[in-house]
């Protein structure tokens, strides 16, 4: 089980669970625009910044955190001043986290991962622990202990949270445990020794990682990254101790104004997804801050995984990137503002230990007592009769009736239904029982609806067999009638020729006979007459499948294949506006091809259009047709 330690570690640091507020550092990205565009905000001091007023250009506001980077601090600054200090915590079962916020092209991803020149928080952070529990193993205070780190990394896209190490695990949960922490189940796991081994994992996953080109940045992160370290430290001797501490390293995607960043289609939507789970990150912050009864984790999967990171059990750092050009003022000031409450956040970082000491037993009724010692002694007589030797058999079945015999029949009964129940229902109990009491409740009630279901499936399947054969019974007698009245008049080959097309063509035909009048007239002009019009009508109702599309069949080659030229340019290279000026295509059908088209490219043929989200063939061919005929026409 877990518990909280309050003792001193050999790293100084206190494992008692005290408030520790989340740090907060601001760093400003070096100027990238026109040299005569002025700045919008400046550092002050090694803590404090001003930026203009929107309201009054003559004035500044000014705000203060606990550090601030202007544009010639490096990667080394930043990570030595406010990431390296957390990491101890790490060694004696704490959490830490490190998160990058800011607007896009303001410099999160660079801050977090960096170049090989100049390597960003998360390689210096993983070779600095690397380090560190190599260290303390070898301290002779800590050598019955052992050092394991496991890396887990995963993405939130759309709210869909995706496995980067195993990218076919798609959609993953994420679970609350008894301990209330939060926990993905079925997320990879690597383990690293090295940094070799953690750079072979990361870098092919890291490229996972969905990405785009907008206007304001060629690759802009379309998706929140989240890669969690695992440090577990178990001691080799009784009690067997087990400390773990988990350290996030997350690259916030930057929020966007769709009017800058130029999004249409799927960038558009990924816009919103991204836009929507920052705003629920900052209702979560508010709600902190103001001490409300309900704090919004669960409204978004971003703040669902930093519920440890703000208000939770760890020791949090937000690097908040800011740009100084006059164009970002407004996203700049809105990170500032952000930044300025999430200071205010105050988190109980403690120590988690699992210990393996024998558990202490619990109070018992006298009756459960007396029970308990029976199954006991029963249990302790079958061993004891499988243990001896052949020649004491009849010893051992007699003290076996003696032991059945002293217990209680009712005791007995017990103890066989008990058995019955544990060999036939084991697996299926067991797995029931591991998993919590809602989610056990929801499950047996979805197999319930599943059985009912089923059950209402096979009913109306057995009904629609039946309703087939009555069906088939009545067709053969009315087609053995007809044969009858052909027989007499009309030979069988040439009143069968026009049945043979379809068969919606025989039940007009069986129409048709039933009211031809045949008072009058001899039964052999009747039956003629009958066939000539079951052969008008199956003219009729064939000439559409044999003869289609007829506006094609009448319209010359070339007309028809420069049209077709013509709607697959415009297809391929129209804007929005554009491709709302053809037949049969809106504006939501316009802005899912041009969505479409940045994805998987030009369009090769007018069809290809059946691939894409909510068009079937025959809109495509009801599409081309209109289309053609229009340029046709004009």
């Amino acid at each position: 089980m877990a518990k909280r330690v309050s003792v001193m570690d050999n790293h100084g640091v206190s494992k008692k669970a005290s408030p520790s507020r989340v740090r907060v550092a601001v760093r400003l990205r070096p100027y990238m625009e026109k040299d005569d565009e002025k700045a919008c905000v400046r550092g002050l001091d090694s803590q404090s910044l001003e930026i203009v007023n929107w309201r009054n250009q003559l004035e500044t506001m000014q705000y203060q955190f606990d550090a601030f980077y202007g544009e010639a601090a490096n990667q080394r600054d930043i990570y030595i001043g406010s990431v390296f200090p957390i990491l101890p915590h790490l060694l004696i079962g704490q959490n830490a986290s490190v998160f990058a916020y800011g607007p896009t092209g303001a410099g999160k991803t660079h801050t977090m991962l960096g170049n090989p020149n100049q390597p960003g928080v998360i390689p210096r952070a993983v070779k600095d622990l690397l380090q560190m529990t190599r260290a303390a193993s070898s301290t002779t205070e800590e050598e019955n202990w052992t050092y394991t780190l496991t890396m887990s990394y995963v993405e939130i896209y759309q709210e869909k949270v995706m496995d980067l190490l195993e990218p076919k695990n798609k959609d993953l949960p994420i679970r609350e445990d008894k301990d209330h922490k939060i926990l993905i189940p079925g997320v990879t796991q690597k383990t690293i020794t090295t940094f070799s081994d953690f750079d072979e994992h990361f870098i092919p996953a890291s490229q996972n990682r969905t990405v785009a080109s907008t206007k304001l940045n060629d690759r802009s992160s379309r998706s929140h990254a989240v890669l969690l370290i695992k440090v577990q430290k178990n001691q080799q001797v009784p009690p067997f101790r087990q400390l773990t501490g988990k350290f996030y390293l997350i690259d916030l995607a930057g929020s966007e104004d769709n009017r800058r960043t130029g999004n249409q289609g799927i960038r558009l939507k990924e816009s919103g997804a991204i836009n929507s789970s920052l705003f629920t990150l900052s209702k979560v912050v508010d709600a902190l801050n103001q001490g409300l009864p309900r704090i919004p984790y669960r409204d978004s999967k971003l703040t669902r995984l930093l519920q440890d990171s703000l208000g939770g059990s760890a020791h949090s750092v937000m690097v908040a990137n800011i740009a100084p050009e006059q164009t970002y003022y407004f996203d700049t000031l809105t990170a500032l503002n952000f930044a300025a409450k999430s200071k205010q956040i105050i988190n109980k970082p403690f120590s988690q230990e699992t210990t393996q000491a024998p558990a202490q037993p619990t109070m018992k009724r006298p009756r459960d007592d007396v029970e308990t010692t029976q199954s006991r002694q029963l249990k302790k007589s079958k061993s004891d009769s499988t243990e001896e030797s052949p020649d004491s058999s009849k010893d051992s079945t007699s003290k076996r009736k003696l032991n059945l015999a002293s217990l209680k029949p009712s005791v007995v009964e017990r103890l066989l239904k008990l058995d019955k129940i544990l060999t036939e229902k084991g697996k299926m109990e067991t797995q029931l029982l591991s998993t919590p009491k809602r989610e056990r409740m929801a499950l047996l009630k979805k197999w319930e609806e599943s059985q009912m279901e089923i059950e209402r499936l096979k009913e109306r399947q057995k009904e629609l067999e039946e309703k087939a054969m009555a069906a088939e019974a009545r067709l053969e007698k009315s087609n053995s009638s007809e044969c009858d009245l052909s027989d007499s008049s009309v030979s069988e080959s040439t009143f069968r020729a026009p049945l043979r097309t379809r068969a919606t063509s025989t039940a007009k035909a069986k129409k048709v006979l039933r009211v031809l009048p045949l008072q009058g007239l001899n039964r052999q002009q009747n039956a003629q007459e009958g066939i000539m019009v079951v052969e008008k009508k199956t003219r009729k109702a064939t000439a559409g499948q044999e003869n289609a599309p007829s506006w094609e069949a009448t319209m010359r080659t070339e007309l028809l294949q420069s049209g077709r030229e013509k709607i697959l340019n415009l297809l391929n290279s129209g804007s929005v506006k554009e491709l709302k000026s053809l037949q049969k295509i809106g504006d939501k059908k316009a802005k899912l091809i041009v969505g479409w088209r940045e994805v998987n490219g030009p369009l090769k043929n007018v069809e290809d259009l059946i691939t894409m989200e909510g068009m079937s063939a025959k809109q495509v061919s009801s599409f081309l047709k209109a289309n053609i005929l229009t340029i046709v026409a004009s």
